[in-house]
């Protein structure tokens, strides 16, 4: 049991596993930066230009047999489509700058 700590604790001291922590917590806060962005900064005008719609409240209502209403929210799928872009985009640029920066140093 004890080599099996070891190994842990090795795997857990690699600077790449540190790396990744990191990433995933930062990623994690990014991603609610962007989605106060694209909910309460972009959204909210392109709504008004529109002609005051809310996208929060856009959906299709299929009301079932039994009385109860299903709504198929498609504002709320339009808002994640733009954070996913806008999440990719951001990754593409860090990717495109680290790629850059990583090339610089090799041709040193």
């Amino acid at each position: 049991m004890a080599s099996l700590a070891a190994e842990f604790k090795a795997f857990i001291n690699q600077g790449s596993v540190v790396d990744l922590a990191v990433g995933i917590i930062i990623g994690a806060a990014f991603n609610e930066v962007v989605t106060s962005l694209v909910n309460d900064i972009l959204m909210p005008p392109i709504g008004y230009l529109i002609g005051g719609v809310n996208f929060k409240d856009l959906a299709i209502h299929l009301p079932t047999p039994t009385g109860t209403v299903v709504d198929i929210a498609y504002g709320k799928f339009i808002q994640q489509v733009i954070n996913f872009v806008i999440i990719a985009f951001s990754v593409f640029m860090v990717v495109k700058a680290y790629n850059r920066l990583h090339t610089a140093k090799k041709a040193e």
